[in-house]
């Protein structure tokens, strides 16, 4: 598990992760090392989220890895703002990535609220 003990106090490991790593990975690499640290116990926060596609992958990803021991990930973004031309709305295409995004098992991470500015959760050791 991905905890730290600071004077005897077990804490759980909060990753934060910058847009610019983000944008220098595949996205074969962003789900590799979410999913990696996901199992591994830590919570991530990705500065910039992922593209639907990444997510979708994501998601993939997640179901083919799930055992006794990897119950899954939770994940909440800030919705991304949208500026589609018009053209895109007419053909359904969306080219939005979400903002921040939380990422951690669903035994730790419980989301309590979440609207467009603010995402309530609550993390626990597990």
């Amino acid at each position: 598990m991905a905890y730290t003990s600071i004077s005897g106090e077990k804490m759980v490991r909060v990753d934060m992760i910058s847009e610019d790593l983000l944008a220098s990975m595949t996205s074969a690499e962003k789900i590799r090392m979410i999913l990696d640290g996901v199992m591994e116990g830590k919570i991530l926060v990705l500065e910039r989220g992922l593209m639907p596609d990444e997510e979708a992958k994501l998601i993939e990803a997640t179901m083919v890895e799930i055992s006794p021991e990897f119950v899954g990930i939770e994940m909440e973004s800030y919705p991304a703002k949208e500026r589609r031309s018009l053209v895109d709305r007419l053909f359904g295409r969306s080219k939005s990535q979400a903002r921040l995004t939380v990422i951690g098992s669903p035994n730790q991470l419980k989301t309590i609220k979440k609207d467009r500015g603010l995402i309530t959760a609550l993390i626990s050791e597990v």
